[in-house]
C-alpha cells in the first residue's frame, strides 16, 4: 500500500478553496511533521505566508519541552516564524476572543496516541467549543491512531469530568484525532468542521504500518512500544507507584520502594493475562516519584499486541501490589491536571469507584462484563466518525 499520507501532506498537494484568502491560526506540536521531519508549522507558514495570523501549542509547550502535569508554557513567539505562540495549557485551556481574534479559520494538527487522558484531546474539544462560539471554522489534519482500532475500558462518567476526560471516551478508543473531531462535533459542540483525511492507511493496523518514522509525542512517550502500554500504566498516575518517570523507558515499568520483583511476578502469573510478560526488575528514578531511592518493579514486555489488554494488564498489577503490600500501597493525593478536590485516580479511570473495587480485591472478568454492554454500544456508533 505504500507510505500513508498524512492529513498535512494532503492538505498541501490540494488545498480547498478557502485556503487561498482565509486567515487561519494553526494548532500544532512538536511531533506533527512531514514525512521528511519538516514541522507542521513550517510547511503551513510556507502556504499561508502572512495570513497564518497566530500559533497555539498543547501540554508539553508548542515544543514539547515541559517535561511534567501542570508544568505549564508561557505565551511566547517562534524564534523561526515569528508568529505569537499561545499556550494552551495553564490556568487557560480554552482559546479566548482575544487569541483569536482576526482569524477565520483554526487548523489542527495534532498527534494523538489513542488514550482519552492524553490532554491533546481534550485540547481539541476545547477548541472546537471556542471556535463554535466565535462562529470560527475548525480544520483538523488526520494523523494516525498509533494503536488502531481496538477499544478497550469503561466508559467515562460525568462525575469524573476534568482535563483529563471531557467526554464520555472508554480508556482506548480506537479513533484518529479527524474521526474524534467529527465525534466531538455531533455530540458536544456545533462547529463548522472540516476534516483532511489520509491516504493509504489501515485504520486497523498499529503506527509501524503507515511507513513513517516515530517522533515523541510528548517527552514520555520515547518508543511506539510506550503507547502500546499507556493506556493501562497511565493509572499509575494516580498512585504512589512510579510509572517509570525519570527514566528512559517510562510506562514500560512500574515499582516502589517496598515492592518485592520476584513476589508480585508471581502473584501476576496466576491472572493468566495474554500477550506480555512480567520481568522482575530494580530501578532508580532521576527525577518525580521516588527520585534517588531504589525501587523494585516490574518491566512490561509486549510479547503478543493483538492479544494483549493494557487496561485489564494493569488494573490487575493495581490488584496484585494493593493485595500484597496493603499497608505500603497508596493513592497520590490532588491536584492532578488543575483539579484540586478528586483523586487523580478517579480521574484517570473515569469511574469514582473503580479503583477502589480493584483494590479491594473484585474480580476483574466480571467488572469487564459489567461495562461490556456500554463498550460495544460505543463500538458500534463508532462506525457514522470513522473516515477509513
Amino acid at each position: 500500500m505504500g507510505r500513508t499520507v498524512l492529513g498535512l501532506e494532503a492538505f498541501l498537494a490540494d488545498p480547498p478553496g478557502w485556503a487561498k484568502k482565509a486567515k487561519v491560526g494553526l494548532l500544532t506540536h512538536a511531533p506533527a511533521v512531514d514525512a521528511a521531519y519538516r514541522a507542521s508549522a513550517e510547511r503551513l507558514a510556507d502556504f499561508f505566508g502572512t495570513r497564518l495570523k497566530a500559533l497555539f501549542g498543547p501540554q508539553h509547550g508548542f515544543f514539547g519541552d515541559k517535561q511534567d502535569n501542570m508544568i505549564a508554557s508561557a505565551h511566547g513567539r517562534h524564534p523561526g516564524l515569528g508568529r505569537r505562540v499561545f499556550s494552551l495549557y495553564g490556568d487557560q485551556r480554552k482559546p479566548d476572543q482575544e487569541m483569536l481574534s482576526g482569524l477565520e479559520v483554526l487548523l489542527v494538527d495534532l498527534q494523538d496516541v489513542g488514550t482519552r487522558v492524553y490532554t491533546y484531546v481534550q485540547t481539541l474539544f476545547l477548541v472546537m467549543e471556542a471556535c463554535a462560539e466565535q462562529g470560527l471554522k475548525v480544520v483538523v489534519l488526520d494523523r494516525p491512531n498509533p494503536l488502531g482500532r481496538t477499544v478497550e475500558g469503561n466508559l467515562m462518567e460525568e462525575s469524573c469530568h476534568s482535563f483529563v476526560g471531557l467526554m464520555a471516551l472508554p480508556m482506548r478508543h480506537g479513533l484518529t484525532v479527524a474521526e474524534l473531531a467529527r465525534f466531538i462535533r455531533d455530540r458536544h459542540h456545533d462547529v463548522d468542521l472540516e476534516v483532511v483525511a489520509m491516504k493509504k492507511y489501515d485504520p486497523r493496523a498499529y503506527f509501524e504500518a503507515t511507513g513513517l518514522s516515530w517522533v515523541m509525542p510528548s517527552p514520555n512517550m520515547p518508543a511506539m512500544e510506550t503507547a502500546v502500554v499507556y493506556p493501562g500504566q497511565v493509572l499509575f498516575e494516580g498512585t504512589m507507584l512510579s510509572e517509570g518517570r525519570g527514566t528512559t523507558r517510562p510506562f514500560e515499568m512500574i515499582g516502589a520502594p517496598y515492592i518485592e520483583p520476584y513476589r508480585l511476578a508471581e502473584r501476576l502469573a496466576a491472572y493468566e493475562l495474554a500477550g506480555v510478560v512480567f520481568r522482575p526488575i530494580f530501578f532508580e528514578p532521576t527525577f518525580n516519584k521516588h527520585a534517588g531511592s531504589l525501587c523494585g518493579g516490574l518491566f512490561l514486555h509486549v510479547t503478543d499486541r493483538e492479544s494483549f489488554r493494557p487496561y485489564r494488564t494493569s488494573l490487575a498489577i493495581l490488584q496484585a501490589v494493593a493485595e500484597l503490600w496493603p499497608a505500603d500501597f497508596a493513592y497520590k493525593p490532588p491536584p492532578y491536571e488543575y483539579e484540586h478536590r478528586r483523586r487523580p485516580i478517579d480521574l484517570i479511570l473515569g469511574r469514582p469507584d473503580l479503583a477502589d473495587m480493584v483494590v479491594g480485591g473484585l474480580d476483574l472478568e466480571a467488572l469487564e462484563g459489567e461495562w461490556a454492554p456500554a463498550l460495544d454500544e460505543f463500538r458500534e456508533s463508532c462506525q457514522d466518525y470513522y473516515l477509513y
